[in-house]
């Protein structure tokens, strides 16, 4: 049985490590190298980066801090934010990074995995969901994506029913833009797709469940794990190390990422493992 993996996650802005709740409200958490150091000794399995700014501007800051974590730990590292262009992925590889993370541009361009997996292998092309439970719109809302009203994609975009009415059936639409812009597309038939096309993980974070503590949105989770064939990561929400084995379990999650209760160090990842295994998962100590 493959083991589960524990994923700590920074979140990079402007070159220190913030936290938020529900992608809002961030306070400053500490030096990205020197908490990555700490992870790596604790036994992390792997450490994600978010560049949260991915602005232009800000892309050799990121850089720099990948080069110099990548010079003093072994886990692989696994970076996201303001990926546009093939070179952007390279240049990341280049500093040190095994895994890219892509979200917004995934969405507007569908075929960039293709071409992304095609070059660099699908094993470091991980799609990033931010996803929400469906809320009522607008009721002239519409997709803003170019490619909305191609026939070919028309299974992955929410009806007008199900954007007005979300209690008929539960959904959950993504969003792009660090959580602040509606899609109009149903998550779950957006993870299917972008495995079809050639993503190696899906990292699927609950916008509803960020940063409250109180664990993940399993029904999300659980959905989008049972729809592809590929390993998902389980993001947003952790509180405590049950949230972390509900995930794994009830969750049918691959990996469980979490940000928060290690930053902050409320647990260890050694804890978080032992008490994994104590209760029959399997994970590498």
């Amino acid at each position: 049985m493959l083991t589960k993996r524990i994923i700590p996650c920074l979140d990079v802005k402007a070159g220190r490590v913030v936290k938020g709740v529900s992608f809002v409200n961030l306070r400053d958490a500490g030096d990205p190298v020197e908490i990555a150091k700490a992870y790596d000794e604790q036994g992390a399995d792997e450490l994600t980066f978010l560049d949260i700014t991915a602005s232009h501007e800000e892309r050799g800051i990121i850089l720099d801090i990948v080069r110099r974590t990548a010079e003093q730990v072994f886990m692989p590292l696994t970076v996201g934010g303001g990926i546009k262009v093939l070179d952007d992925i390279r240049n990341l590889l280049l500093a040190g990074c095994d895994k890219v993370s892509i979200n917004t541009t995934a969405v507007h361009d569908p075929e960039f995995i293709k071409a992304a997996s095609n070059r660099f292998g699908s094993q470091c092309i991980v799609v990033a969901i931010d996803a929400k439970q469906v809320i009522a719109h607008d009721p002239d809302f519409k997709s803003p994506l170019k490619w909305a009203d191609d026939p070919k994609y028309a299974s992955l975009l929410l009806s007008q029913s199900a954007i007005r009415n979300p209690k008929s059936e539960i959904k959950w639409e993504v969003y792009t833009h660090g959580g602040r812009k509606p899609m109009g597309i149903d998550a779950v038939a957006w993870a299917r797709m972008m495995a079809e096309y050639g993503a190696g993980e899906i990292l699927l974070t609950s916008m509803d469940q960020d940063g409250q503590k109180n664990g993940y949105d399993l029904e999300l989770t659980r959905a989008v794990a049972e729809a592809v064939s590929i390993p998902v990561i389980a993001s947003g929400g952790v509180g405590n190390l049950e949230h972390v084995y509900q995930g794994l379990t009830t969750g049918k999650a691959d990996a469980a990422l979490a940000a928060s209760i290690f930053h902050f160090k409320e647990y260890t990842i050694r804890q978080a493992k032992e008490y994994l295994k104590e209760r029959g998962v399997p994970v590498r100590l």
